[in-house]
């Protein structure tokens, strides 16, 4: 059992449940004192546990070490990553745009899958990240980094390109939460009525 947890593409994922709190508190240090190392700091920590998320997927398929804590690890970094930068993002300001309802749809929605697939765990089912969860958790890292760097780079403004991004991961978001619950309630109707 030892052996199966801590295997490579596991404790990659922890990692990135590692690098949320780390980049929080750079973000932190951007706003306490307004120096650009902070979300510079931020953006570089946030790419690296991002970057993790394609390997430890690629390492459990190719060395078929596909765990069922891997698959319930995987979308709840994820999630913590994204949706703790996000609320910092909120936090900092109005000059980086980040609306609070659209962090609270993005979370709300992100607690009702999380519970859903709860629910599903007790009925002996893990819910793995299907394609619109992959494409919605792309969308959304993308215009966090984005929305993380924030500041003009050689006449490049990555601000728009990230809310442009946020609102098309809003969207997908919303859609693929329902497109979970949906299948899972067709699921559950199936169930009981065996």
């Amino acid at each position: 059992m030892r052996k199966d947890i801590f295997n490579l593409p596991n404790c990659l994922t922890m990692a990135r449940i590692l690098a949320a709190p780390v980049v929080v508190l750079l973000l932190y240090f951007e706003m306490w004192f307004g120096f650009r190392l902070g979300a510079y700091g931020a953006f570089a920590v946030f790419v690296v546990a991002s970057v993790t998320d394609y390997f430890d997927g690629k390492i459990a398929r190719e060395q078929n070490i596909i765990t069922n804590l891997g698959k319930f690890l995987d979308p709840l970094a994820d999630k913590l990553l994204i949706c703790s930068v996000l609320i910092m993002l909120v936090r900092l300001g109005p000059e980086w745009r980040v609306p609070a309802w659209m962090v609270i749809i993005i979370i709300g929605r992100e607690l009702a899958v999380t519970g859903m697939r709860a629910v599903a765990a007790e009925m002996g089912e893990v819910v793995a990240a299907d394609t619109l969860g992959k494409a919605k958790t792309l969308l959304q890292t993308l215009a966090t980094g984005f929305l993380i760097f924030h500041y003009p780079l050689l006449g490049f403004d990555p601000r728009p390109v990230g809310h442009a991004l946020l609102w098309a991961a809003l969207a997908l978001t919303v859609f693929s939460g329902g497109n979970y619950l949906y299948n899972f309630y067709k699921k559950w109707l199936k169930t009981a009525e065996n």
